[in-house]
């Protein structure tokens, strides 16, 4: 996939931030895209923003929560019958709620694993049949430094994402031998709104076009080799002390 003209792709959580930002690699790069949300509007905007690059005709934005499987598969559902078929798959749809153990809500906690990591096996099962029946593809999978990383106040998030990195390299064992190449990209911080952060003094943080470019230059990578986890940090964070 040095060039992803006539690839298919579907981005979950791809209406802002990084979602919207590989979005929009992709497209750039030939791809036809399908993004996901479960705002209206967040789709609206980012359906606008991708349709400047790509046009009406390669572009879909479908509204589904990856928590609901019913909705997941539906929406690979209309990707394929849009598209013709399914080539790549970023699960790139996640929350952040951040609360003591003893704090956090029991629905709170359902919220985080549920989409951060249930959420990305459902996407995984209902979009596989259609990467096997292509005979090549990729899934790519957004975690987090924070799996390796543990911080107070995060152990829902930190689970979560230490379960996806798993979750991903028992699937990539799975799928290899029918051409479907599994990696997962686990960012630092990145300067986004993620779980209603507002942005404020933190340019020394990744950008999410940053995170974009490396899941990009994966899908580029040769048949014959499989980067299967990246790390990718900011370069200079704040001293300590």
């Amino acid at each position: 996939m040095s060039t992803l003209t006539g690839k298919v792709a579907l981005v979950t959580g791809g209406s802002r931030g990084i979602g919207l930002a590989i979005a929009r690699t992709l497209l750039e790069r030939g791809a036809r895209v399908a993004i996901t949300a479960t705002s209206d509007s967040t789709l609206r905007n980012g359906l606008r923003e991708l349709r400047s690059i790509g046009g009406d005709e390669a572009v879909l934005a479908l509204r589904a929560d990856v928590r609901r499987y019913e909705e997941v598969e539906q929406a690979v559902k209309d990707a394929v019958a849009r598209f013709g078929g399914l080539d790549i798959l970023i699960n790139n749809a996640g929350v952040g709620i951040f609360r003591s153990v003893a704090d956090m809500s029991l629905e709170q906690w359902h919220q985080v694993i549920d989409t951060n990591l249930t959420g990305v096996f459902y996407c995984c099962r209902a979009a596989i049949p259609h990467l096997r029946a292509g005979g090549t593809g990729w899934i790519i999978n957004v975690s987090s430094l924070a799996s390796k990383n543990a911080f107070q106040e995060a152990a829902a998030y930190c689970a979560s994402k230490a379960g996806l990195n798993a979750f991903s390299e028992a699937l990539m064992q799975e799928v290899r031998h029918d051409g479907i190449r599994v990696a997962y990209v686990m960012p630092g911080s990145v300067r986004t709104e993620f779980s209603g952060r507002t942005l404020g003094d933190d340019e020394w943080k990744l950008a999410p076009d940053d995170v974009a470019q490396v899941v990009g230059d994966l899908l580029a990578h040769p048949p014959r080799s499989l980067p299967s986890s990246v790390e990718i940090r900011p370069a200079r964070p704040p001293k300590k002390g």
